[in-house]
């Protein structure tokens, strides 16, 4: 049944997305008047810096550094100094919403909860417990992801739930699991400025996770090296010692070369390998044919290029290697990641300070946001759906017997794809944005039309909220308190700085009532995210992410604890695998050998160009949150195009001028930004738009077979110049040329 989204009548204009410039009665009035402090984390990014929120009158009116706090010691990003904005943003969702003849009208909750569970397992009762899904998001804590988890397989007994993060962290997750037992980066990022070298692939740390250039900055005082991987000249790249620009989709013939040549050059610790891996010969045979001519012919990088990077790491005594969604949003990601780990593992670099290969988490609870069961094949303490003795440990916390717990369901991308088969007609989303986030946004559009139920439980009306029938109105990071774990394993207090406004409610209650419409509320006794957090350290005990020993004092205490921590006398674990033993049965880390293969969106004669995406400083994710912020929109009000100056000259384009980029699925317009900062074989656009600014429209549904990543990073497409389109005259574009 088609269901076009919502039209945008007078309510639906209220929840925009409007800007907000300053908090209710401005900066020199909220200066002035008396307020409290309340210590806890950014709601953006895995870095999770700490941060004072200033709170009078049950709002959040500003911020002050924390300085003590570890991470970031006071030092926040663009978006990080504006996130206070958002709790009294004119955009904020008030009340229920339920969808009318001319748009959305206001609910009470018992109706809008009410016709959420009735139309949901009214489908069920027709089509069976998987025809419907959730999905959750990895903004949100780790005692709502294990809620969310929970109620699907409890509550509703569908097998399909799965999260944004899919569209993170997955790759990465899935080959250090392979390869460590283990889905964590193995070291706290104090031991980057211990490092001598640095190796960085596929990942604008000064836009996506600037704190970290810190730590950066802090190696290269203390005398190491810098090597960046990247088809863009990305900020850090102007201080670092070795620019490789990689074509995209190539990284892992990069990888494959190096490992080759710090073989041939016999840099391979034997000792370290003998010891503690398991095989490196056969390892070692898959590469013999990733000569340094093959590599460069490859991936575009010089082949002494490619030498000099090789033996660095392996001369190093000490060396990391830190990576990010440009290795891993690709249909090879996992192949990627298992690429770059062996370059650390050969070379005897892990288990010490400044030694070991770790993965630069994005999304805010992108770790733990995977690890206790909102993720399709995840259940608690990152066990695996499939093990039955994981299977029956959670079973015994919930109270049921393992045959009670739905085995493994689709993934994010997988499940749009259901619904065009018509397998799954109920979707209940929690704090995500598909219509943005996914590829080929225009089969996201045709699914969430064919839906006979979609029900959205966020703050704001995202552009993927005009499609539902109900809209629940949830909570702000700030109106609940929780735990989330960063980017390097450290499980960190969100801490609860004010309510919600009275008709809104917090995510929790949101899901405990619809437990209760259920008839299941006996699973779900809670009272508090505390009760929350101590039935899922019970659950994760003894699996690889134990938070068995960790509670809100005793990260109060320690400003976080680092997993494992199966004791409540257990200090933590801050860096993995000291002593060289590893989270398999055997001790050993696993090395993998990976066979080559194209993208799934190959270049050609009609489509010869590169396209590839990313973030920029100011946004966030789908810009839900950030696209209403007005100095962060001012940064950089919408999406330009990054071409190098030889391929604009070859389409008559400079900077400024309109061009409109094709791929196989769809065509849109952009204004050029001429940069010399990109391999002229490529073009660069931003992601976090709607609408004709979404360049989600153009990229594709290619996943990765392990980790279901779509391929972000690696789409063909071709260029041509185009005057400018009426409805985009508007937008200004400052900045234009300017890097």
């Amino acid at each position: 049944m088609a269901r076009p989204p919502a039209p945008l009548d007078d309510l639906a204009r209220q929840y925009g997305p409007h800007r907000h410039d300053a908090p209710p009665g401005g900066y020199e009035e909220n200066s002035r008047r008396p307020h409290s402090l309340v210590e806890t984390h950014c709601c953006f990014c895995g870095q999770q810096c700490g941060i004072r929120l200033k709170v009078r009158d049950n709002q959040v009116v500003g911020f002050e550094p924390w300085e003590e706090f570890p991470f970031n010691r006071g030092m926040l990003c663009p978006k990080g100094v504006r996130r206070y904005l958002q709790n009294a943003h004119p955009d904020r969702l008030l009340d229920p919403l339920i969808r009318a003849e001319g748009g959305f009208r206001k609910a009470g909750w018992e109706e809008a909860l009410g016709t959420t569970v009735s139309r949901l397992t009214d489908i069920q009762a027709r089509h069976g417990k998987d025809a419907i899904a959730i999905y959750g998001g990895a903004s949100l804590t780790t005692e709502k992801t294990y809620l969310l988890g929970k109620l699907a397989r409890l509550g509703f007994g569908t097998r399909h739930i799965d999260y944004n993060g899919r569209l993170c962290m997955v790759s990465a997750g899935t080959a250090y699991k392979l390869t460590f037992g283990v889905d964590r980066s193995p070291n706290p990022w104090d031991d980057i400025p211990k490092a001598q070298v640095l190796l960085v692939a596929g990942s604008n740390v000064a836009e996506c996770s600037p704190i970290t250039t810190d730590y950066f900055w802090r190696c290269r005082d203390n005398g190491g090296k810098l090597i960046v991987v990247d088809p863009r000249m990305t900020p850090i790249t102007r201080n670092a010692d070795l620019y490789l620009p990689v074509r995209p989709g190539t990284d892992l013939a990069l990888f494959m070369g190096m490992l080759r040549v710090i073989i041939e050059a016999r840099l391979v610790d034997s000792t370290f390998v003998e010891q503690h891996t398991t095989g490196f010969d056969a390892l070692a045979a898959s590469v013999q044919e990733w000569t340094l001519a093959r590599a460069a012919e490859v991936t575009g990088v010089p082949p002494q290029s490619i030498e000099t990077a090789a033996r660095w790491i392996g001369e190093a005594d000490r060396a990391m290697g830190l990576h990010a969604r440009g290795i891993e949003h690709q249909s090879k990601g996992v192949e990627n990641c298992l690429a770059m780990i062996n370059l650390f593992l050969v070379t005897g670099h892990y288990g010490r300070e400044g030694a070991g290969c770790v993965m630069i988490t994005g999304q805010g609870n992108g770790q733990g946001g995977r690890e206790h069961g909102q993720k399709c094949d995840q259940l608690p303490g990152q066990r695996s759906i499939t093990d039955p003795a994981a299977r029956a440990h959670v079973a015994s916390v919930w109270g049921v017997s393992p045959d009670e717990i739905p085995q493994a369901g689709l993934s994010a991308v997988e499940i749009m794809e259901a619904i065009h088969r018509g397998e799954i007609k109920g979707l209940l989303s929690m704090c995500f944005n598909p219509l943005v986030s996914l590829p080929d946004a225009g089969y996201v559009r045709e699914a969430l039309e064919k839906l006979e139920f979609f029900g959205v439980i966020d703050f704001f009306l995202s552009e993927t909220a005009h499609h539902a029938d109900v809209v629940l109105a949830g909570g702000l990071h700030e109106e609940e308190e929780g735990i989330v774990t960063s980017a390097e394993g450290r499980v960190i207090h969100i801490k609860q700085a004010v309510t919600p406004p009275p008709n809104a409610r917090t995510d929790t209650d949101i899901l405990l009532d619809i437990a209760r419409r259920l008839g299941k509320e006996k699973y779900f006794p809670f009272r508090s995210s505390g009760d929350i957090l101590d039935e899922l350290r019970r659950a994760s005990k003894g699996g690889p992410a134990d938070y068995g020993g960790i509670s809100y004092e005793k990260i109060d205490r320690q400003m976080g604890v680092f997993w494992p921590c199966p004791t409540e006398d257990h200090p933590g674990t801050p860096r993995l695998f000291e002593g060289g033993r590893f989270f398999h049965q055997d001790g050993r880390a696993h090395l993998q050998s990976s066979a080559w293969r194209e993208s799934g969106d190959p270049v050609d004669a009609d489509f010869p160009v590169y396209l590839t995406t990313g973030r920029v400083v100011s946004q966030y994710l789908s810009g839900t949150q950030t696209r209403r912020i007005g100095p962060l929109v001012d940064q950089y009000p919408e999406p330009r195009a990054e071409l190098h100056p030889r391929l604009a000259e070859s389409l008559g384009v400079e900077d400024g001028d309109w061009v409109a980029i094709t791929t196989r699925r769809d065509e849109l317009c952009f204004r050029a930004m001429v940069v010399k900062t990109i391999r002229p074989d490529t073009v660069f656009v931003p992601y976090h738009w709607a609408g004709l600014r979404s360049i989600n429209r153009l990229t594709h549904r290619t996943l990765d077979p392990r980790s279901k990543i779509p391929e972000y990073k690696v789409s063909a497409c071709r260029l041509r110049k185009v005057e400018p389109p009426p409805e985009r005259l508007p937008v200004a574009l400052p900045m234009a040329g300017a890097r």
